[in-house]
C-alpha cells in the first residue's frame, strides 16, 4: 500500500526547508495568465465581429449591430471596451495592419523606380477594391484623436519604407538621395486621399486605370528630377535608354 506521504510517482515529499524549482509559477500566476491569453482571444473574436458588422451595415454601424454580430449583448462588448471609441480603435488597428501587410512586400520585390511607384499605388487601391467599406469606415472615423493617430502611424511606416528603397534607387543612380523621405511621404498621403475619393465615389474608374493615371502623374515628378540632375552624359545616355 502506498503510503500518504509519498506522491502518485512514488517520490517522498519535499525535504523541509526545501524551496521550489526556480522556473515553477505560482498557481495564481498560472491562472493570471491563463485568463489574460482568454481575454485577449476573446476581444479579437469581437474585434472580428466589429468587422462583420462593418461590412454588413457600412461605416455608420452601431454598437448594437456590433453585439448582434457577435451573438452577445452590448454589456458583454463593454466588458473588453471601455466604450465605442475603443472598440473603433481596435478596428482600425486591425485594418492597418492589413495595410501595411500588403503594401511592405510590394514595396520590397520590385528594382526599378517606376515599378516601385506603381507597385505601391496598386497594392494600396487592390486592398480598398477588396474591402471598400473597411476603408469608408476608417476615413469616418479618422477625426477620432486614436484613429487619427493609428492612420497616422500607418503612414509613416508605409513612407518609411519606400524612402529607404527609393534612396538605395537614386544613390544607384549616382543621384542625391535627399528627395526620397518627402517623395515617400507625398506618395503616400497623395494616394490615401485619392483612394478616399474612389472609394467615396463608388469607385468610378477602374482600378488599373487609375493606378496607371497615378503612376504616371506622380512618376513624371520623380522623373524630372533626374533629367535635371547633372549626370554624366554616359549616365544620361544609359538611363534615357531604359527610360520607359
Amino acid at each position: 500500500m502506498q503510503s500518504e506521504s509519498t506522491d502518485v510517482n512514488g517520490s517522498g515529499p519535499p525535504a523541509a526547508g526545501a524551496k521550489p524549482a526556480a522556473d515553477a509559477k505560482p498557481a495564481t500566476d498560472r491562472r493570471r495568465a491563463r485568463w489574460a491569453d482568454h481575454r485577449e482571444q476573446r476581444r479579437q473574436e469581437l474585434v472580428a465581429a466589429a468587422v462583420r458588422a462593418l461590412l454588413r451595415h457600412g461605416p455608420r454601424v452601431d454598437m448594437d449591430q456590433v453585439a448582434a454580430a457577435a451573438g452577445v449583448s452590448k454589456p458583454v462588448l463593454y466588458r473588453y471596451f471601455a466604450d465605442k471609441s475603443a472598440l473603433w480603435l481596435a478596428v482600425s488597428e486591425l485594418i492597418a495592419a492589413r495595410v501595411v501587410d500588403t503594401i511592405a512586400p510590394a514595396v520590397e520585390q520590385v528594382r526599378e523606380e517606376r515599378d516601385l511607384v506603381r507597385a505601391t499605388i496598386d497594392a494600396y487601391l487592390g486592398l480598398i477594391e477588396s474591402e471598400p467599406a473597411l476603408f469608408r469606415f476608417l476615413m469616418h472615423q479618422s477625426r477620432d484623436p486614436g484613429v487619427h493617430q493609428v492612420i497616422a502611424g500607418t503612414g509613416r511606416q508605409v513612407a518609411a519604407g519606400l524612402a529607404r528603397v527609393i534612396g538605395d534607387r537614386l544613390r544607384a543612380l549616382g543621384l542625391d538621395a535627399g528627395p526620397a523621405e518627402p517623395w515617400a511621404y507625398g506618395l503616400v498621403g497623395f494616394v490615401q486621399a485619392v483612394g478616399d475619393w474612389w472609394t467615396g465615389h463608388g469607385q468610378p474608374i477602374r482600378r488599373e486605370a487609375l493606378t496607371d493615371y497615378l503612376t504616371t502623374l506622380l512618376w513624371s515628378g520623380i522623373e524630372g528630377v533626374r533629367r535635371s540632375a547633372d549626370l554624366p552624359r554616359e549616365l544620361t545616355r544609359a538611363h534615357e535608354r531604359i527610360t520607359p
